[in-house]
């Protein structure tokens, strides 16, 4: 068995409490949400998901230490999601105050948003590398238990933002038949998607 039983019973819990934990990924969904509606805020979802996945496997494969030890590529990588989530608060803008309904987006672009989110949060990877680790046992292949570990972050993740999200985007369709609300309602999603720029922009390593 690559993870023993008992240290994935203690894992998962520690894991849904992080889930659980409002932070970038669910502030992002109720945006997508509050912007094109609980299919976006789905596919957004998905898409943070892989991105989770992705950095895990990095970690378990030792790359995370690149972005450990290099402030350079730190650097690099957090200012590109910072302009990134930037670039999603105007186009919440542009697209908001039609009469009517929110301006659909599409799934898939959606997903592409949420997953280079989360892919340009150099922050992630550095906290699967102090997190994870901790159940990991260095007598067994690392790289699968990662995997696995990685697997129930995922998951917790998919159940507990989608479900913000879909709430986010059912209020915000409803509110949005208002040319007026729909307008506030673009502000919000903007506020949202800049507010985790500022955030990105103001960590530290």
């Amino acid at each position: 068995m690559i993870v023993e039983g008992a240290i994935l019973a203690g894992f998962i819990p520690a894991a849904l409490a992080l889930n659980l934990t409002p932070g970038a990924d669910m502030m992002f969904c109720l945006g997508q949400g509050l912007r094109g509606g609980p299919r976006a805020a789905l596919a957004a979802d998905a898409g943070i998901a892989l991105g989770g996945l992705v950095h895990v496997t990095l970690a378990g494969l030792g790359l995370g230490a690149l972005v450990a030890g290099a402030p350079w590529a730190f650097e690099v990588i957090r200012w590109v999601g910072v302009a990134y989530l930037l670039w999603l608060a105007a186009m919440a803008l542009r697209g908001g105050g039609r009469p009517g309904d929110l301006p659909q987006t599409r799934a898939a672009t959606a997903f592409r948003d949420g997953f280079l989110v989360n892919l340009s949060n150099p922050k992630v990877i550095l906290f699967v590398l102090a997190f994870v680790p901790q159940f990991v046992d260095a007598s067994r292949p690392v790289l699968p238990q990662f995997l696995i570990f990685g697997a129930v972050l995922s998951l917790g993740g998919l159940v507990v933002n989608g479900a913000v999200g879909v709430l986010a985007g059912g209020a915000g369709q409803r509110l949005a038949r208002s040319s007026a609300l729909g307008r506030w309602l673009a502000r919000v999603s903007a506020m949202v998607f800049a507010g985790l720029a500022l955030r990105l922009a103001l960590i530290s390593r």
